[in-house]
């Protein structure tokens, strides 16, 4: 059974396809690529068909991170089919459970800095209005909680497994 993670941002074209793209990554080095699906979407539909933003996409490629995305809008359809959402704000964490249809869909939604004990604050600043150095620091902060979030995945993972 394929465990099922997405990633929710504002517009999906920042954060969220940096966050897939780190933690797809991690999946496939862990050698969980057949087990673990790794997908993004945004809270907004405005950017819907694009790709990632030029910025994004230079950071990733000059960490050696895959940025091949297409931008798309999530659905509260998608909840049942997904095993956990990771929002990037507390924005994205309060728009996801609200659009829940159930308590337990509202369950999967976690903040992706929630998985870094180093983190103080949880949320993973817009770096869209921001320089370079935003999304260098939206990277750093992806990669840390990455850690951790791998740990909890594959503990899933392994319980579904039994």
């Amino acid at each position: 059974m394929t465990y099922r993670v997405c990633f929710v941002c504002t517009g999906n074209i920042c954060r969220s396809p940096m966050a897939a793209s780190v933690f797809r990554a991690q999946v496939e080095k862990a050698g969980l690529a057949g087990a673990v699906e790794v997908e993004s979407a945004g809270t907004g539909g405005w950017y819907e068909g694009d790709g990632a933003d030029r910025r994004t996409i230079a950071v990733l490629e000059n960490h050696g991170y895959d940025s091949g995305h297409t931008a798309r809008r999530f659905r509260a359809s998608w909840f049942p089919a997904l095993d956990l959402v990771v929002a990037l704000d507390e924005s994205h964490l309060r728009e996801l459970r609200r659009l829940a249809p159930t308590p337990r869909d509202a369950a999967k939604v976690r903040l992706l800095r929630s998985y870094d004990p180093a983190a103080g604050d949880l949320d993973v600043p817009d770096p869209y209005y921001g320089g370079a150095e935003d999304f260098e620091e939206c990277l750093e902060m992806v990669e840390a909680a990455s850690e951790g979030l791998l740990a909890a995945v594959r503990e899933s993972v392994e319980e579904q497994a039994v």
